[in-house]
Protein backbone atom coordinates (compact mmCIF):
# COMPACT_ATOMS: atom_id res chain seq x y z
CA UNK A 1 0.00 0.00 0.00
CA UNK A 2 1.39 3.39 -1.02
CA UNK A 3 2.26 5.84 1.76
CA UNK A 4 -0.02 8.85 1.70
CA UNK A 5 1.81 12.17 1.19
CA UNK A 6 1.63 14.61 4.08
CA UNK A 7 -0.79 17.52 4.05
CA UNK A 8 2.20 19.83 3.50
CA UNK A 9 3.33 17.90 0.42
CA UNK A 10 -0.17 18.09 -1.03
CA UNK A 11 -0.45 21.79 -0.18
CA UNK A 12 2.88 22.63 -1.85
CA UNK A 13 1.92 20.67 -4.98
CA UNK A 14 -1.40 22.48 -5.20
CA UNK A 15 0.30 25.82 -4.59
CA UNK A 16 2.42 25.12 -7.66
CA UNK A 17 -0.71 24.26 -9.65
CA UNK A 18 -2.29 27.60 -8.82
CA UNK A 19 1.04 29.33 -9.52
CA UNK A 20 0.97 28.13 -13.11
CA UNK A 21 -2.79 28.38 -13.48
CA UNK A 22 -2.86 32.17 -13.15
CA UNK A 23 -1.40 32.32 -16.63
CA UNK A 24 -4.90 31.46 -17.83
CA UNK A 25 -6.24 34.75 -16.50
CA UNK A 26 -3.35 37.21 -16.74
CA UNK A 27 -1.29 36.36 -19.82
CA UNK A 28 -3.48 38.32 -22.23
CA UNK A 29 -4.40 41.18 -19.81
CA UNK A 30 -0.76 41.98 -18.93
CA UNK A 31 0.13 41.92 -22.63
CA UNK A 32 -3.02 43.80 -23.67
CA UNK A 33 -1.28 47.11 -24.54
CA UNK A 34 1.15 45.31 -26.88
CA UNK A 35 -1.50 43.04 -28.39
CA UNK A 36 -3.92 45.93 -28.87
CA UNK A 37 -1.27 48.04 -30.59
CA UNK A 38 -0.57 45.30 -33.16
CA UNK A 39 -4.16 44.22 -33.78
CA UNK A 40 -5.75 47.66 -33.68
CA UNK A 41 -8.24 46.83 -30.92
CA UNK A 42 -8.96 48.57 -27.60
CA UNK A 43 -6.76 47.40 -24.72
CA UNK A 44 -9.74 47.76 -22.39
CA UNK A 45 -11.22 44.69 -24.10
CA UNK A 46 -9.00 42.68 -21.77
CA UNK A 47 -12.10 42.53 -19.58
CA UNK A 48 -13.94 40.58 -22.28
CA UNK A 49 -11.09 38.05 -22.39
CA UNK A 50 -11.33 37.53 -18.62
CA UNK A 51 -15.08 37.02 -18.91
CA UNK A 52 -14.64 34.43 -21.65
CA UNK A 53 -12.13 32.53 -19.50
CA UNK A 54 -14.77 32.37 -16.79
CA UNK A 55 -17.40 31.30 -19.30
CA UNK A 56 -15.27 28.26 -20.07
CA UNK A 57 -14.66 27.63 -16.37
CA UNK A 58 -18.40 27.86 -15.65
CA UNK A 59 -19.02 24.99 -18.06
CA UNK A 60 -16.31 22.66 -16.76
CA UNK A 61 -16.20 23.60 -13.07
CA UNK A 62 -19.53 22.10 -11.98
CA UNK A 63 -18.66 18.91 -13.86
CA UNK A 64 -15.47 18.42 -11.86
CA UNK A 65 -16.96 16.18 -9.18
CA UNK A 66 -17.88 13.36 -11.55
CA UNK A 67 -14.46 13.35 -13.20
CA UNK A 68 -12.65 13.50 -9.86
CA UNK A 69 -14.59 10.43 -8.73
CA UNK A 70 -13.68 8.52 -11.90
CA UNK A 71 -10.11 9.66 -12.59
CA UNK A 72 -8.84 11.21 -9.33
CA UNK A 73 -8.00 14.76 -8.37
CA UNK A 74 -4.40 14.71 -9.63
CA UNK A 75 -5.34 13.42 -13.08
CA UNK A 76 -8.09 16.03 -13.36
CA UNK A 77 -5.57 18.75 -12.47
CA UNK A 78 -3.06 17.47 -15.04
CA UNK A 79 -5.52 17.26 -17.91
CA UNK A 80 -7.01 20.64 -17.01
CA UNK A 81 -3.62 22.33 -17.05
CA UNK A 82 -2.69 20.81 -20.41
CA UNK A 83 -6.01 21.97 -21.90
CA UNK A 84 -5.29 25.43 -20.51
CA UNK A 85 -1.82 25.40 -22.06
CA UNK A 86 -3.30 24.56 -25.46
CA UNK A 87 -5.89 27.29 -25.08
CA UNK A 88 -3.35 29.97 -24.19
CA UNK A 89 -1.12 28.91 -27.09
CA UNK A 90 -3.88 29.91 -29.52
CA UNK A 91 -3.48 33.55 -28.44
CA UNK A 92 -0.07 33.57 -30.14
CA UNK A 93 -1.84 33.36 -33.52
CA UNK A 94 -2.56 37.06 -33.09
CA UNK A 95 -6.12 37.17 -34.44
CA UNK A 96 -9.25 38.33 -32.57
CA UNK A 97 -10.96 34.98 -33.24
CA UNK A 98 -7.93 33.15 -31.84
CA UNK A 99 -8.03 35.31 -28.71
CA UNK A 100 -11.71 34.40 -28.32
CA UNK A 101 -11.03 30.66 -28.68
CA UNK A 102 -7.96 30.95 -26.43
CA UNK A 103 -10.02 32.34 -23.56
CA UNK A 104 -12.83 29.78 -23.83
CA UNK A 105 -10.54 26.73 -24.07
CA UNK A 106 -8.17 27.91 -21.34
CA UNK A 107 -11.19 28.49 -19.08
CA UNK A 108 -12.49 24.98 -19.78
CA UNK A 109 -9.17 23.63 -18.58
CA UNK A 110 -9.04 25.82 -15.50
CA UNK A 111 -12.59 25.20 -14.24
CA UNK A 112 -11.86 21.92 -12.36
CA UNK A 113 -8.63 23.17 -10.72
CA UNK A 114 -10.08 24.60 -7.51
CA UNK A 115 -12.63 21.78 -6.87
CA UNK A 116 -9.95 19.14 -7.48
CA UNK A 117 -7.52 20.94 -5.17
CA UNK A 118 -10.08 21.27 -2.39
CA UNK A 119 -10.98 17.59 -2.76
CA UNK A 120 -7.34 16.54 -2.37
CA UNK A 121 -6.62 18.83 0.57
CA UNK A 122 -9.79 18.80 2.67
CA UNK A 123 -9.54 15.22 3.93
CA UNK A 124 -5.89 15.69 4.94
CA UNK A 125 -6.18 19.03 6.75
CA UNK A 126 -6.54 19.23 10.57
CA UNK A 127 -9.57 21.34 11.49
CA UNK A 128 -7.56 23.73 13.68
CA UNK A 129 -5.18 24.51 10.79
CA UNK A 130 -7.75 24.61 7.98
CA UNK A 131 -7.67 28.37 7.43
CA UNK A 132 -3.87 28.55 7.35
CA UNK A 133 -3.33 25.53 5.08
CA UNK A 134 -6.01 26.50 2.57
CA UNK A 135 -4.68 30.06 2.55
CA UNK A 136 -1.14 28.81 1.93
CA UNK A 137 -2.37 26.69 -0.95
CA UNK A 138 -4.26 29.66 -2.40
CA UNK A 139 -1.09 31.76 -2.20
CA UNK A 140 -0.28 30.18 -5.53
CA UNK A 141 -2.91 32.43 -7.13
CA UNK A 142 -1.35 35.83 -6.29
CA UNK A 143 2.15 34.34 -6.43
CA UNK A 144 1.42 33.10 -9.94
CA UNK A 145 -0.04 36.47 -10.86
CA UNK A 146 3.07 38.14 -9.42
CA UNK A 147 5.28 35.90 -11.56
CA UNK A 148 3.26 36.53 -14.73
CA UNK A 149 3.17 40.29 -14.12
CA UNK A 150 6.89 40.51 -13.40
CA UNK A 151 8.25 38.11 -16.05
CA UNK A 152 5.96 38.22 -19.08
CA UNK A 153 6.10 41.97 -19.94
CA UNK A 154 9.94 42.02 -20.03
CA UNK A 155 9.89 38.92 -22.27
CA UNK A 156 7.43 40.71 -24.52
CA UNK A 157 9.56 43.85 -24.66
CA UNK A 158 12.70 41.84 -25.44
CA UNK A 159 11.33 39.21 -27.84
CA UNK A 160 7.75 40.14 -28.71
CA UNK A 161 4.44 39.50 -27.02
CA UNK A 162 4.02 36.09 -28.66
CA UNK A 163 7.11 34.85 -26.86
CA UNK A 164 5.52 36.04 -23.64
CA UNK A 165 2.50 33.85 -24.42
CA UNK A 166 4.62 30.80 -25.24
CA UNK A 167 6.59 31.13 -22.00
CA UNK A 168 3.36 30.69 -20.03
CA UNK A 169 2.35 27.69 -22.17
CA UNK A 170 5.64 25.96 -21.35
CA UNK A 171 5.24 26.76 -17.65
CA UNK A 172 1.77 25.18 -17.55
CA UNK A 173 2.85 22.04 -19.40
CA UNK A 174 5.83 21.36 -17.14
CA UNK A 175 3.72 22.04 -14.02
CA UNK A 176 1.22 19.40 -15.14
CA UNK A 177 3.97 16.85 -15.64
CA UNK A 178 5.44 17.70 -12.25
CA UNK A 179 2.33 16.35 -10.50
CA UNK A 180 2.82 12.83 -11.87
CA UNK A 181 4.85 11.43 -8.91
CA UNK A 182 1.88 12.13 -6.61
CA UNK A 183 -0.71 10.53 -8.82
CA UNK A 184 -0.59 6.92 -7.60
CA UNK A 185 -0.93 7.79 -3.92
CA UNK A 186 -3.38 10.70 -4.11
CA UNK A 187 -5.67 9.15 -6.73
CA UNK A 188 -5.73 5.71 -5.06
CA UNK A 189 -9.32 6.19 -3.88
CA UNK A 190 -10.72 6.91 -7.33
CA UNK A 191 -13.25 4.52 -8.84
CA UNK A 192 -12.03 3.72 -12.38
CA UNK A 193 -15.30 1.95 -13.11
CA UNK A 194 -17.51 4.85 -12.05
CA UNK A 195 -19.96 5.38 -14.87
CA UNK A 196 -20.10 8.68 -16.74
CA UNK A 197 -23.04 7.93 -19.00
CA UNK A 198 -23.40 11.37 -20.51
CA UNK A 199 -23.60 15.08 -19.98
CA UNK A 200 -27.16 14.81 -18.67
CA UNK A 201 -26.03 12.71 -15.71
CA UNK A 202 -23.05 14.97 -15.06
CA UNK A 203 -25.17 18.11 -15.16
CA UNK A 204 -27.62 16.41 -12.82
CA UNK A 205 -24.82 16.02 -10.28
CA UNK A 206 -23.81 19.62 -10.92
CA UNK A 207 -27.38 20.80 -10.32
CA UNK A 208 -27.41 18.85 -7.07
CA UNK A 209 -24.27 20.69 -5.97
CA UNK A 210 -25.82 24.04 -6.84
CA UNK A 211 -28.87 22.99 -4.81
CA UNK A 212 -26.70 23.12 -1.68
CA UNK A 213 -26.61 26.90 -2.03
CA UNK A 214 -30.39 27.04 -2.18
CA UNK A 215 -30.88 24.82 0.86
CA UNK A 216 -28.18 26.24 3.13
CA UNK A 217 -28.45 30.02 3.74
CA UNK A 218 -24.94 30.43 5.13
CA UNK A 219 -23.37 28.81 2.07
CA UNK A 220 -25.56 30.98 -0.15
CA UNK A 221 -24.57 34.23 1.55
CA UNK A 222 -20.91 33.30 1.61
CA UNK A 223 -21.04 32.50 -2.10
CA UNK A 224 -22.67 35.83 -2.96
CA UNK A 225 -20.04 37.61 -0.86
CA UNK A 226 -17.28 35.85 -2.79
CA UNK A 227 -18.81 36.92 -6.09
CA UNK A 228 -18.91 40.55 -4.92
CA UNK A 229 -15.31 40.43 -3.72
CA UNK A 230 -14.33 38.82 -7.00
CA UNK A 231 -15.33 42.01 -8.83
CA UNK A 232 -12.52 43.93 -7.14
CA UNK A 233 -10.11 41.01 -7.39
CA UNK A 234 -10.34 40.31 -11.09
CA UNK A 235 -11.19 43.79 -12.34
CA UNK A 236 -8.10 45.03 -10.53
CA UNK A 237 -5.89 42.19 -11.80
CA UNK A 238 -7.24 42.56 -15.33
CA UNK A 239 -7.07 46.34 -15.68
CA UNK A 240 -4.31 47.58 -13.37
CA UNK A 241 -1.59 47.32 -16.05
CA UNK A 242 -3.76 48.80 -18.81
CA UNK A 243 -4.96 51.58 -16.47
CA UNK A 244 -1.40 52.61 -15.64
CA UNK A 245 -0.26 52.62 -19.26
CA UNK A 246 -3.33 54.47 -20.57
CA UNK A 247 -4.09 56.87 -17.70
CA UNK A 248 -0.85 57.34 -15.77
CA UNK A 249 1.69 57.16 -18.60
CA UNK A 250 3.60 54.19 -17.13
CA UNK A 251 5.62 51.83 -19.32
CA UNK A 252 4.48 48.23 -19.79
CA UNK A 253 7.37 46.88 -17.72
CA UNK A 254 6.85 49.43 -14.92
CA UNK A 255 3.10 48.75 -14.81
CA UNK A 256 3.73 45.01 -14.71
CA UNK A 257 6.15 45.35 -11.80
CA UNK A 258 3.60 47.40 -9.84
CA UNK A 259 1.05 44.66 -10.40
CA UNK A 260 3.66 42.17 -9.20
CA UNK A 261 4.05 44.16 -5.96
CA UNK A 262 0.28 44.09 -5.51
CA UNK A 263 0.16 40.35 -6.05
CA UNK A 264 3.02 39.91 -3.55
CA UNK A 265 0.85 41.72 -1.00
CA UNK A 266 -1.88 39.24 -1.90
CA UNK A 267 0.46 36.35 -1.07
CA UNK A 268 1.25 37.85 2.34
CA UNK A 269 -2.41 38.64 2.92
CA UNK A 270 -3.56 35.10 2.26
CA UNK A 271 -1.18 33.75 4.88
CA UNK A 272 -1.91 36.44 7.47
CA UNK A 273 -5.70 36.31 7.05
CA UNK A 274 -5.63 32.50 7.28
CA UNK A 275 -3.87 32.70 10.66
CA UNK A 276 -6.21 35.43 11.89
CA UNK A 277 -9.33 33.57 10.73
CA UNK A 278 -8.24 30.41 12.60
CA UNK A 279 -8.22 32.49 15.79
CA UNK A 280 -11.11 34.94 15.36
CA UNK A 281 -13.43 33.22 12.90
CA UNK A 282 -13.92 34.08 9.24
CA UNK A 283 -16.68 36.72 9.37
CA UNK A 284 -14.66 39.55 10.99
CA UNK A 285 -11.80 38.90 8.57
CA UNK A 286 -14.07 39.04 5.53
CA UNK A 287 -15.68 42.27 6.77
CA UNK A 288 -12.35 44.02 7.24
CA UNK A 289 -11.07 42.89 3.87
CA UNK A 290 -14.10 44.31 2.08
CA UNK A 291 -13.60 47.68 3.73
CA UNK A 292 -9.89 47.63 2.89
CA UNK A 293 -10.60 46.85 -0.77
CA UNK A 294 -13.03 49.78 -0.93
CA UNK A 295 -10.37 52.15 0.45
CA UNK A 296 -7.85 50.92 -2.11
CA UNK A 297 -10.40 51.32 -4.89
CA UNK A 298 -11.04 54.90 -3.82
CA UNK A 299 -7.31 55.68 -4.03
CA UNK A 300 -7.12 54.29 -7.58
CA UNK A 301 -10.28 56.17 -8.56
CA UNK A 302 -8.64 59.45 -7.54
CA UNK A 303 -5.19 58.66 -8.98
CA UNK A 304 -3.83 60.76 -11.83
CA UNK A 305 -0.65 61.16 -13.93
CA UNK A 306 0.93 63.48 -11.37
CA UNK A 307 0.68 61.04 -8.48
CA UNK A 308 3.99 59.67 -7.14
CA UNK A 309 4.73 56.12 -8.23
CA UNK A 310 5.12 55.03 -4.61
CA UNK A 311 1.52 56.02 -3.86
CA UNK A 312 0.27 53.95 -6.80
CA UNK A 313 2.35 51.00 -5.61
CA UNK A 314 0.94 51.29 -2.07
CA UNK A 315 -2.65 51.59 -3.32
CA UNK A 316 -2.11 48.52 -5.47
CA UNK A 317 -0.58 46.62 -2.57
CA UNK A 318 -3.55 47.46 -0.34
CA UNK A 319 -5.87 46.18 -3.07
CA UNK A 320 -3.72 43.07 -3.35
CA UNK A 321 -3.69 42.35 0.38
CA UNK A 322 -7.49 42.71 0.61
CA UNK A 323 -9.22 42.06 -2.71
CA UNK A 324 -6.79 39.26 -3.57
CA UNK A 325 -6.12 38.01 -0.04
CA UNK A 326 -9.52 36.59 0.91
CA UNK A 327 -9.79 33.39 -1.17
CA UNK A 328 -7.95 30.96 1.08
CA UNK A 329 -10.08 31.84 4.09
CA UNK A 330 -13.19 31.52 1.93
CA UNK A 331 -12.32 28.04 0.67
CA UNK A 332 -11.45 26.89 4.18
CA UNK A 333 -14.76 28.21 5.50
CA UNK A 334 -16.71 26.56 2.70
CA UNK A 335 -14.90 23.28 3.40
CA UNK A 336 -15.87 23.63 7.08
CA UNK A 337 -19.51 24.40 6.28
CA UNK A 338 -19.95 21.82 3.49
CA UNK A 339 -22.03 18.73 4.26
CA UNK A 340 -19.95 15.59 4.83
CA UNK A 341 -18.44 14.25 1.63
CA UNK A 342 -19.52 17.25 -0.45
CA UNK A 343 -16.55 19.60 -0.21
CA UNK A 344 -15.77 19.27 -3.92
CA UNK A 345 -19.40 19.79 -4.90
CA UNK A 346 -19.80 22.78 -2.58
CA UNK A 347 -16.63 24.38 -3.90
CA UNK A 348 -17.66 23.74 -7.49
CA UNK A 349 -21.09 25.29 -6.90
CA UNK A 350 -19.53 28.38 -5.34
CA UNK A 351 -17.08 28.53 -8.23
CA UNK A 352 -19.97 28.46 -10.71
CA UNK A 353 -21.64 31.46 -9.08
CA UNK A 354 -18.29 33.25 -8.83
CA UNK A 355 -17.70 32.56 -12.52
CA UNK A 356 -21.16 33.89 -13.38
CA UNK A 357 -20.29 37.20 -11.74
CA UNK A 358 -16.96 37.28 -13.56
CA UNK A 359 -18.81 36.70 -16.83
CA UNK A 360 -20.50 40.07 -16.23
CA UNK A 361 -18.14 42.22 -14.14
CA UNK A 362 -14.97 42.62 -16.29
CA UNK A 363 -16.91 43.37 -19.52
CA UNK A 364 -19.05 45.83 -17.55
CA UNK A 365 -15.82 47.46 -16.32
CA UNK A 366 -14.70 47.68 -19.97
CA UNK A 367 -18.03 49.22 -20.92
CA UNK A 368 -17.74 51.81 -18.15
CA UNK A 369 -14.26 52.73 -19.39
CA UNK A 370 -15.49 53.11 -22.98
CA UNK A 371 -18.56 55.13 -22.01
CA UNK A 372 -16.77 57.45 -19.57
CA UNK A 373 -13.42 57.71 -21.30
CA UNK A 374 -11.58 56.86 -18.08
CA UNK A 375 -11.19 54.26 -15.36
CA UNK A 376 -12.87 56.15 -12.50
CA UNK A 377 -16.31 54.60 -13.01
CA UNK A 378 -14.79 51.11 -13.13
CA UNK A 379 -13.02 51.58 -9.81
CA UNK A 380 -16.26 53.00 -8.37
CA UNK A 381 -17.85 49.65 -9.26
CA UNK A 382 -15.12 47.89 -7.23
CA UNK A 383 -15.79 50.16 -4.24
CA UNK A 384 -19.54 49.53 -4.27
CA UNK A 385 -19.31 45.75 -4.59
CA UNK A 386 -16.61 45.54 -1.89
CA UNK A 387 -18.75 47.47 0.59
CA UNK A 388 -21.85 45.37 -0.13
CA UNK A 389 -19.75 42.24 0.32
CA UNK A 390 -18.43 43.53 3.65
CA UNK A 391 -21.97 44.10 4.87
CA UNK A 392 -23.00 40.61 3.79
CA UNK A 393 -19.96 39.09 5.53
CA UNK A 394 -20.86 40.86 8.77
CA UNK A 395 -24.45 39.61 8.53
CA UNK A 396 -23.40 35.93 8.65
CA UNK A 397 -21.24 36.15 11.78
CA UNK A 398 -22.26 33.45 14.23
CA UNK A 399 -24.76 31.90 11.80
CA UNK A 400 -25.07 28.12 11.84
CA UNK A 401 -25.56 25.88 8.83
CA UNK A 402 -29.28 25.15 8.54
CA UNK A 403 -31.75 24.50 5.79
CA UNK A 404 -33.61 27.47 4.37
Amino acid sequence: MLASPSVWTVMIALLGTHLAGMGVFLTVPVLAPAIAAELGIAASLAGVHTALVYLGAMVSGPLAGAFIHRFGGIRVLQVGMLISAFGISLAALGHPAALFASAIIAGLGHGPVTPAGSHLLAARTPAKRRGLIFSLKQCGVPAGAMLIAAAVPPIAVAAGWRQGVISVVVFLAFSALGLQPLRAALDAERDPKAAIRGLGQIWGAAASSLGLLRRLPVLRRMTIMSALYGVSQFCFSTFFVVFQVASLGASLTEAGMRLAFAQAAGVAGRVIWGVVADRTGAAPVFTGLGIGAAVAGLALLLAGPGWPGLVIILAGMLMGATAIGWNGVFLAEMARLAPAGQVGGTTAAAGFVFGLSMLVAPPFFSLLVDLSGGYEAGFALCIITALIGAGLAWSVRGRAVSAA
